[in-house]
C-alpha cells in the first residue's frame, strides 16, 4: 500500500525550494555563488559600471561629539560632489559611473549614501548579516540594497567595480576594508585605484605608517598608495589628481573589472 506521507518527506521537496538543504554545510559553495550572482545581476540591470567605495565608522553621528559631526557632514558632502561630478547622475538606462557604494550601515556610510541620494543619484549598500542585526540606512537605493552572509563575497563586490576608495575615521571594520584594498594594490592583485584617508590627524594618531617602513615591513613607495584629505572638496581633488576615471562625451566605456 502506498505511503501517504511520501510527499511530506524532506527528500521530496524540490532542491531549489528546500531551505534545510540549501543551508547545509555541503551547499556552502552554492550559497557563495548565489551571493555573487544575485548582486551582480542587479548591478548589471541598473547599468552600474563603476563605484566609489566609502567606508567609515557606523558610530559616527550627525550630532555626535568632537569631530564626529564634521566627519558626517563632509562624508555627506562628498557623496553629493562625487555623484554630480563622477557620472552617477545619468538618465535612466544610461551607464552610471562612480556610484557611491558603502557597507550600507549608519554613520559615515549613511552620510555618503545620503549625499548621493539628495542629488537623485543611485547609491549602493552592501550590508552584512551579523549576530546583532544592523538595519540598512534609509538612503541606499532600494533596488541596490543588498544583504550578504559571507564577508568574502561582500568584499569582492565592494572591490570589483571600485574606481576609488575613500575612508573616513573608523574602527576594526573600517581598518579591515582599508587594508584589504591596500593589500590588493600593493600586491598588484587589483588595478590601480586612488585611495584617500579623511582627517590625517586621526589616521596618524592610530597608525604609525612610517614605522612600517622603518621596520622593513613595507617599502617606502607603498606609502604612496594613499593620500590624506581634510574636506570633501579635497577628497574629490585628490581622487582626480590620482587618475580617477570620469566619463566625458566621447562615449568611452570606463568600466573595468577587477
Amino acid at each position: 500500500m502506498a505511503d501517504s506521507n511520501n510527499t511530506h518527506s524532506p527528500t521530496y521537496r524540490l532542491a531549489a525550494l528546500d531551505a534545510d538543504f540549501l543551508m547545509s554545510r555541503e551547499m556552502r559553495g552554492v550559497r557563495f555563488m548565489l551571493e555573487y550572482e544575485k548582486a551582480d545581476r542587479a548591478l548589471q540591470a541598473a547599468n552600474i559600471r563603476s563605484t566609489i567605495v566609502v567606508f567609515g565608522s557606523a558610530r559616527i553621528r550627525e550630532d555626535g561629539p568632537g569631530r564626529q559631526a564634521y566627519w558626517y557632514g563632509e562624508a555627506r558632502k562628498f557623496g553629493h560632489i562625487a555623484s554630480l561630478k563622477g557620472g552617477a547622475v545619468n538618465a535612466e538606462g544610461e551607464p552610471r559611473y562612480n556610484v557611491i557604494a558603502t557597507g550600507g550601515g549608519p554613520g559615515a556610510m549613511e552620510a555618503a549614501n545620503r549625499g548621493a541620494r539628495e542629488v537623485d543619484a543611485p547609491t549602493i549598500g552592501f550590508n552584512i548579516k551579523l549576530p546583532e542585526e544592523q538595519e540598512p540606512n534609509p538612503y541606499t537605493t532600494p533596488s541596490l540594497t543588498f544583504q550578504f552572509h559571507y564577508f568574502a563575497m561582500r568584499k569582492m563586490h565592494l572591490a570589483m567595480r571600485a574606481q576609488a576608495l575613500v575612508v573616513f575615521p573608523g574602527g576594526f571594520g573600517t581598518l579591515d576594508e582599508l587594508f584589504e584594498i591596500l593589500t590588493l594594490r600593493q600586491t598588484k592583485k587589483a588595478r590601480t585605484i586612488p585611495i584617500v584617508l579623511f582627517d590625517e590627524a586621526y589616521w596618524r594618531s592610530i597608525i604609525k605608517f612610517e614605522a612600517l617602513v622603518e621596520h622593513g615591513m613595507v617599502n617606502a613607495p607603498d606609502l604612496d598608495l594613499f593620500r590624506f584629505a581634510e574636506s570633501a572638496e579635497n577628497v574629490w581633488s585628490a581622487l582626480v589628481a590620482q587618475g580617477l576615471a570620469i566619463p566625458d562625451n566621447s562615449g568611452e566605456d570606463l568600466a573595468r573589472d577587477m
